[in-house]
């Protein structure tokens, strides 16, 4: 069984090598002895969310405090291909909870977009908070999954910020409904056409409100150069579609 994972700063971690003894505290502190009640001798894991994962054992517990004696550092490597949730504010927290479950699955950043048909709208200081509390949700998801690497969270964009992601990826998917060509056959072509020693790439995944993007939007991302791609037979929901992409496309591309 996997170890539990708790976060702290890099530079906190920075450094700390095999035999290190190192206090988690603040909120992971309070955490980890409060509610998963770790205690003297237990095997964890304490991440920077950037990829080092200290494999540490407690040799203390105190409410608020976890005292951790470091036996293993690793980092570990960022995958050759990285995955961009780009997911339409949608109702109901349907929003977060694809992002929660893509985290779970692998995504590596997610942007938040404010789409034609998106019945939630981010106003004034809702664009500051909004961001924010994906940062918790993908945090959290992360911690549940045991991942060393959180994913990032963007700032919130319109037509124009995802046209600008999609001409700085290396492929850009539409999941749309009325696409072709199945989401696995354009991520096959796309790989074929890349070379052995190519660079790494972004794929990002495009995901639209409860109804829909529309036809313009639609039209702008294909004239920046994305594709559109198609999930299955049956139209998913808003909070659906990007986490069945992710599963698809590391299968695919080799992530799993």
């Amino acid at each position: 069984m996997s170890n539990p994972v708790f976060y702290a700063g890099s530079a906190a971690l920075a450094g700390l090598v095999p035999g290190a003894v190192f206090t988690l505290d603040g909120a992971e502190g309070r955490h980890a002895t409060t509610v998963k009640r770790l205690a003297a001798g237990e095997p964890v894991d304490v991440c920077d969310g950037g990829g080092l994962r200290l494999v540490c054992t407690v040799s203390h517990a105190e409410k608020g405090s976890l005292t951790v004696a470091v036996q293993t550092v690793l980092q570990e490597p960022a995958p050759a291909i990285t995955f961009t949730l780009i997911q339409a504010l949608a109702k109901g927290d349907r929003d977060e909870l694809a992002i929660e479950t893509a985290t779970e699955l692998g995504i590596d950043a997610v942007l938040p977009w404010q789409a034609e048909r998106s019945i939630v709208r981010w106003k004034l200081d809702k664009t500051v908070k909004g961001p924010e509390k994906w940062r918790q949700v993908v945090t959290a998801a992360a911690k549940q999954a045991r991942r060393a690497t959180v994913p990032t969270v963007g700032a919130l964009v319109g037509t124009a910020g995802v046209c600008e992601q999609i001409a700085a990826a290396g492929l850009a998917l539409i999941l749309h409904e009325d696409a072709t060509d199945p989401v696995a056959e354009v991520a096959r072509h796309w790989q074929d056409s890349r070379a052995a020693d190519a660079a790494p790439g972004t794929v990002l995944l495009i995901v639209g409100p409860e109804g829909g993007m529309s036809a313009a939007e639609v039209a702008a991302f294909t004239a920046a150069g994305a594709k559109t791609a198609l999930l299955g037979h049956h139209v998913l929901r808003s909070s659906t579609a990007g986490p069945a992409a992710v599963v698809l496309l590391s299968q695919q591309l080799g992530r799993w």
